[in-house]
């Protein structure tokens, strides 16, 4: 499955462009943005979108049968092992969406599902502390290039996503269709 890229200088949040271009008949797609005004965090909380930092939302369409945890899991997974590849470490995860280095948070993940059109839909937004991080009371935070003591490239990051995410998505397809013939058997 290829992801359709869209990139913008500036959006209120790549959440709610996605639902847009889903709206507008995309079934699947990447929307990157150089800066977030309005991200969102969990439960109504505001995500600190401090510009350099990587804001990103990938969106496709899902079963309806796949449960949050399940889904949680999967998007987890995908970012961390990305994270852990750069900087040749251990990224641990704070239940239920944030990655951690050290005890310190380098990135989140806000994940949304809608329906539209019969179809059901995940929204999978990622903010990634890359060269700045929010100063947050009680909550210890990093980015990339204070752990990497130099930067990495956003472009680089954005690539290594969206291959993993189409070559993860293209394999869950495959075995979605190997398994519906098994239980045609």
């Amino acid at each position: 499955m290829n992801l359709k890229s869209f990139f913008y200088k500036k959006v209120n949040s790549t959440n709610d462009l996605a639902i847009k271009k889903i709206k507008q008949g995309y079934l699947n797609g990447i929307i990157i943005s150089e800066e977030q005004l309005k991200g969102r965090g969990r439960r109504g909380k505001k995500w600190i979108s401090l510009k350099g930092n990587l804001f990103i939302t990938i969106f496709f369409e899902i079963s309806e049968k796949k449960s949050l945890q399940i889904i949680t899991n999967f998007n987890l997974n995908i970012i961390k092992k990305i994270l852990s590849d750069l900087l040749k470490t251990k990224i641990s995860v704070k239940p239920p969406n944030d990655l951690l280095i050290n005890k310190k948070k380098i990135c989140g993940i806000l994940q949304e599902t809608i329906f539209f059109n019969t179809n059901k839909f995940l929204i999978v937004g990622v903010g990634i502390n890359l060269i700045k991080y929010p100063i947050i009371k009680n909550y210890p935070t990093t980015s990339l290039l204070n752990e990497k003591g130099h930067k990495i490239s956003k472009l680089k990051i954005i690539n290594m996503i969206k291959k993993k995410y189409e070559m993860k998505l293209k394999k869950l397809k495959i075995n979605n269709l190997i398994n519906r013939n098994i239980k045609c058997i």
